[in-house]
């Protein structure tokens, strides 16, 4: 199929965009790498009057450290990510995830921005951002506004973004000694949407006491979310691989675990667990070098 008909305008500046945006409102739709909007609209899923290509605005592709934390510009590809010494070494679960997002054409062109914006309930990021406790920056007309990722989804394919604004940032707090991240996911093929993934951020003590856990878990529900009984079982406790088992079991409770004829619920909670204690222990070993 073909994509409805539609106007194209590519500013050359943030603040051209956001013009463009207030002029033309709902109709309009932001396109970064379009990797997810394209074959939305290819199957008329999606039906903008407009597009507004904000490819031009290189300056919001970077990677940087600053005042303890890392900040990803929208538009650094997913293929940047995978390559970053700094995001390797402060935010290790973000790279573990773009290692295993779609195939190489996607990670070239694919952006964080455009990812994270989409909230798709099986992307990698948005568990990775909830288990680093990340926070995203909006540009909109009356400035930029933070918002943390624990308040970022409100549902499929849903966030907390407003009208007029754009998704310009991303910051996640450095990890440094004592902390370690991962993320892991199942997948049948590399460039197949997962079956469950899960971000884990753990920080150990001297004696090698949890002190703080996050986890997080996507592919499984209405949108990814913190898996707090398993942080609470976590935190405190010394992180034998009994515990990291125990605690993974939690990792579906109280959710409505998504059911289809390729992947039913029984087995996508299965999977979870599993991951989740894959994430976790790998979390543990990062934090404990």
């Amino acid at each position: 199929m073909f994509p409805a008909e539609f106007d194209y305008y590519r500013p050359d500046s943030l603040q051209g965009a956001l013009d463009l945006l207030s002029r033309f409102g709902d109709d309009a739709r932001i396109l970064a790498g379009g990797h997810s909007l394209l074959p939305a609209m290819r199957l008329r899923l999606a039906q903008p009057k407009v597009l507004i290509d904000i490819g031009r605005l290189r300056d919001l592709a970077y990677i940087r450290e600053e005042n303890g934390e890392v900040a990803v510009g929208a538009l650094t590809t997913h293929y940047e990510v995978e390559t970053s010494s700094l995001l390797e070494a402060r935010a290790t679960a973000f790279p573990d995830a773009a290692k295993v997002l779609a195939d190489v054409q996607v990670r070239n062109r694919g952006t964080v921005g455009g990812a994270l914006a989409h909230a798709d309930p099986a992307a990698d990021y948005p568990a990775v951002v909830l288990a680093l406790g990340g926070r995203v920056v909006f540009t909109g007309p009356s400035g930029k506004r933070s918002v943390a990722a624990d308040d970022l989804f409100v549902g499929p394919f849903t966030t907390a973004i407003r009208p007029g604004e754009i998704l310009t940032e991303l910051r996640i707090p450095a990890q440094g000694p004592g902390t370690g991240s991962a993320y892991v996911k199942f997948v049948r093929r590399a460039s197949d949407y997962g079956m469950a993934g899960v971000a884990a951020r753990i920080t150990v003590d001297g004696a090698g006491v949890c002190r703080e856990a996050r986890v997080a878990v996507t592919c499984v529900g209405p949108t990814a979310y913190r898996a707090t009984e398993t942080e609470k079982a976590l935190v405190g406790q010394r992180l034998t691989d009994d515990v990291i088992a125990a605690a993974a079991e939690k990792a579906v409770a109280g959710v409505d675990v998504a059911d289809d004829p390729y992947v039913p619920a029984d087995y996508r909670s299965h999977l979870a667990r599993v991951i989740a204690r894959r994430a976790i222990a790998a979390a543990r070993d990062r934090a404990s070098r």
